[in-house]
């Protein structure tokens, strides 16, 4: 796994598809989702996933583009940016969901 980190963001890529969290690090949301991507890290080897701080300039212009209303929003994207599927709100989706889009190749 390749990991990447820079301020407000850790990136993990590969070829097909990638899953885009879009979260607040500062509510009352950022200990779940924090929770959900060090869980999935520990138990899934992928690097197709992304985590963007949605007050950031790059999360912003992210869930502009994607009309994201809702936060936690997960964003499940071929790399032609076109979306396969969405989740938004506080009910974050099963680790096998992520999984299935993270090990497929889109």
């Amino acid at each position: 796994m390749t990991l990447v980190s820079f301020v407000g963001s850790v990136v993990w890529y590969t070829l097909g598809v990638k899953v885009l969290i879009l979260y607040r690090p500062n509510s009352e949301h950022a200990r779940v989702v924090e929770a959900f991507i060090k869980d999935f890290q520990s138990t899934h080897s992928s690097d197709k996933l992304q985590v963007l701080d949605v007050d950031s300039r790059e999360g912003s212009a992210t869930a502009s583009l994607y009309d994201v209303m809702q936060y936690p929003a997960l964003l499940a994207l071929r790399d032609d940016g076109s979306i396969l599927k969405t989740w938004e709100g506080e009910t974050l989706p099963m680790m096998n969901e992520i999984a299935y889009y993270t090990f497929s190749a889109g």
